[in-house]
C-alpha cells in the first residue's frame, strides 16, 4: 500500500526540477519531475520524496484535518 499526503509548495527551483514543501511546519525536498505546473501555493501528493499530483487545497486541507483527527486518536 502507498501514502502520499498533501505538502503545500513554498519554494522552486525550475532548474533542478524541484520545490520545497511543506507539511507541519515541517519542509522538505520534493522533486517535481511529473509536475511542471506547479507553482509557490500550491498543494501536491507527495510519495516518496516525488510530487505525483496538484490537488485543490480544499481537497488538501481536509486531508491534513483528518490526519490530525487520527494522530489525536
Amino acid at each position: 500500500m502507498c501514502l502520499a499526503v498533501p505538502v503545500k509548495i513554498v519554494s522552486l527551483d525550475k532548474k533542478k526540477k524541484t520545490g520545497v514543501g511543506e507539511i507541519g511546519g515541517l519542509k522538505r525536498e520534493v522533486r517535481l519531475d511529473f509536475l511542471p505546473d506547479v507553482h509557490p501555493g500550491d498543494y501536491v501528493l507527495m510519495h516518496a520524496g516525488f510530487g505525483i499530483e496538484k490537488i485543490k487545497a480544499e481537497e488538501a486541507k481536509e486531508t491534513l484535518e483528518l490526519l490530525k483527527e487520527m494522530e489525536r486518536l
